[in-house]
């Protein structure tokens, strides 16, 4: 029996289907594979069995290989759910002063817990373009002190 257009479609969504029972996120690309399979059959007309389980086999690896190792979601620059001590000693650029006990923005090159700019307070006057070194971290804002 050949493979058609249809049971590779049909094959593919039970496999994207099945993504909501497995919650791995990693049976979808061998789905979305397979719909590849069914859109490339109904353009060439036909394939034998072996061109088509290579199509499938190649296309649902290099999906996952690309979402593994290019998009996955945890490999961005941010520091999120990273300790706040962590945090204290970056040094950012005070976007606007800052006055003693009265708030101002910083803006830091890479994301600080999540945001690349902050609000800031610091115990003396700090204009704005300054460097400044995060102290502490005050719950919703940072605490700087001139770098």
């Amino acid at each position: 029996m050949a493979m058609e257009w249809w049971h590779w479609v049909v094959g593919g969504i039970v496999l994207i289907l099945l993504e909501l029972a497995i919650p791995a996120f990693f049976v979808i690309w061998f789905g979305l594979g397979a719909l590849l399979v069914a859109g490339v059959l109904l353009l060439a007309g036909t394939l034998s069995l072996t061109a088509q389980l290579l199509v499938w086999t190649l296309s649902s690896l290099a999906m996952t290989a690309l979402w593994f190792g290019v998009f996955r979601p945890g490999r961005q620059t941010t520091r999120i759910g990273t300790a706040a001590g962590e945090t204290i000693g970056e040094v950012g650029l005070l976007v606007s002063a800052v006055a003693p006990f009265e708030r101002g923005r910083v803006r830091f090159q890479k994301p600080i817990l999540g945001a690349e700019e902050w609000v800031c307070m610091a115990e003396a006057a700090i204009p704005a373009g300054e460097r400044v070194r995060v102290v502490s971290v005050e719950g919703s804002y940072v605490k700087v002190a001139k770098a």
